[in-house]
């Protein structure tokens, strides 16, 4: 699936959600769901900056294709940040930096997180472009 075709996906599926009570909860069982990290990659270079709860994000690059994984001491910013790595992750340095995200807006994000979590949200989008754009420095 693009960049695109899985933010449509997200989109999809907050759409059979009526309130937000029900989003905040299918955020929180996201962040329940996403794979823990290994304590070693729980450093203070992997701590995204702008975040009020501490945000670990991990890179690796594979066959060309870059894979976050991450984790956070707060349940709805570890739901976030799942919502971000199932968009961005598995996609090249190159389809990442580029990619418009849209998916924040249009299921509503940006209007119903606390001022707080909303730039951690931008925070760690922009801390994964950047790493992308690392990458294809580093690989041209």
């Amino acid at each position: 699936m693009t960049i695109k075709e899985k933010q449509e996906e997200v989109i999809d599926d907050f759409s059979f959600m009526e309130n937000w009570e029900d989003k905040y909860e299918y955020i929180i069982q996201l962040g329940k769901e996403l794979p823990l990290i290994p304590e070693q990659f729980k450093t203070d270079d992997n701590l995204i900056k702008g975040c009020q709860s501490r945000v670990w994000l991990h890179t690796e690059l594979k066959d060309g294709k870059l894979f976050f994984s991450a984790d956070s001491d707060a349940v709805i910013t570890k739901g976030l940040v799942s919502l971000m790595i199932s968009v961005l992750s598995g996609h090249t340095p190159k389809e990442i930096a580029e990619a418009e995200i849209f998916f924040i807006d249009a299921i509503g994000l940006s209007s119903h997180l606390s001022p707080t979590r909303s730039n951690g949200l931008l925070s760690m989008l922009k801390q994964m472009k950047l790493y992308s754009v690392a990458y294809q420095a580093k690989n041209n």
